[in-house]
């Protein structure tokens, strides 16, 4: 069962790879918080297989972390984007 898991993990890590690949090329700012989402879950799928293959319990606070700090980069990102930006004036804009 252990190489199941770990296979499994394997797995999931390089499907993660190529996903980032491709959206790390992305030309939008959507694009990167995307791949910082990919990046977020499937980190937490592998952590909890490898949790689950070893018997390591702290792996899985890892993982809680790590999901964490992934939903929190996306609040940041969602959060932060107009906030500091002034609309532009309606003189500006019939130019």
């Amino acid at each position: 069962m252990t190489a199941l898991l770990l296979g499994a993990a394997a797995f999931v890590l390089v499907c993660v790879a190529l996903g980032l690949a491709r959206l790390l090329r992305g030309p939008g700012d959507a694009d990167r918080l995307m791949a910082a989402q990919l990046l977020g879950s499937g980190g937490v799928a592998v952590l909890l297989l490898v949790s689950a293959a070893t018997g390591i319990v702290g792996v899985v606070d890892v993982a809680l972390a790590f999901a964490l700090l992934a939903a929190f980069a996306s609040v940041a990102f969602v959060g932060g984007e107009d906030e500091d930006e002034t609309p532009p004036s309606p003189a500006s804009r019939s130019r």
